[in-house]
């Protein structure tokens, strides 16, 4: 399945773009159409040279290879196509798009407080948010994911109803109970991880205070960060499940 990264933050795009800017390869173009413009002063060099350099840094910041290699160990968060396909729409929005009912109510409970803890960041001290500035865009994928898994959950219960009420009436079938039983299975699945989800929102908009309290502490932020690397796997992990029923 095609995977592409989520937006960086502003400081990760600043880091990415000052390696470009000083990559030795660019450094070096740069010098040398300054060198010829200085011995020979053709004056068209000079802009030429302008040109080039600032393409060639532009490129370097947009290549996803290069931005790993600058980032080292952090992590680029990632988005599912369902989730690229939307990225124009805000995840409250297709959570409305939801049937009414309990699964719809939960997850507009949890990104309820998924904004909160968003509003918190956004809304407190400078070193507090440059101390998070990575958590926002994890952030926005968890909500993205969370939405993923609510789509996949409605649809699978809609197969199972109809799987359920074909059952009722037609003999049943070995293949037809065990379809009807993995998809059970997945829809407790997404239930539980949308439980889980809104707990895990709840229990980083505590973490987001502690970290304002104490924001000298670098461990309160990598804390944050690794539960919302791990509430963004977990979600990606069971959106891939859940999507598995439609090309089944």
């Amino acid at each position: 399945m095609d995977r592409r990264t989520a937006p960086l933050s502003a400081g990760q795009r600043n880091r990415v773009l000052r390696a470009a800017a000083l990559r030795p390869i660019n450094v070096m173009m740069l010098v040398i159409g300054v060198g010829i413009f200085a011995t020979t002063l053709a004056w068209w060099l000079l802009p030429l040279t302008l040109v080039t350099y600032v393409s060639l840094v532009f490129l370097a910041a947009r290549d996803p290879i290069f931005q790993r290699k600058v980032l080292g160990g952090d992590t680029i968060p990632t988005i599912t196509p369902s989730a690229i396909e939307n990225t124009d729409v805000s995840p409250e929005r297709r959570a409305r798009w939801l049937p009414r009912g309990e699964t719809r109510q939960k997850v507009e409970a949890a990104l309820d407080v998924y904004r909160k803890v968003v509003a918190a960041i956004e809304t407190s001290d400078d070193v507090t948010r440059a101390v998070l500035e990575d958590s926002i865009p994890r952030l926005h994928a968890a909500a993205e994911r969370l939405v993923d898994v609510a789509h996949g959950r409605e649809k699978a219960a809609e197969v199972a109803r109809d799987l359920d009420r074909d059952t009722g009436s037609a003999p049943k079938t070995t293949a037809r109970q065990e379809n009807l039983r993995e998809l059970e299975n997945r829809i407790s699945a997404a239930d539980a991880e949308i439980f889980d989800t809104f707990e895990e929102l709840l229990n980083l908009r505590a973490k987001v205070v502690r970290v304002s309290i104490d924001s000298a502490n670098p461990a309160r932020a990598n804390d944050l960060n690794a539960s919302l690397d791990g509430l963004n796997a977990r979600l990606e992990a069971l959106s891939e499940v859940m999507s598995q029923q439609e090309e089944d």
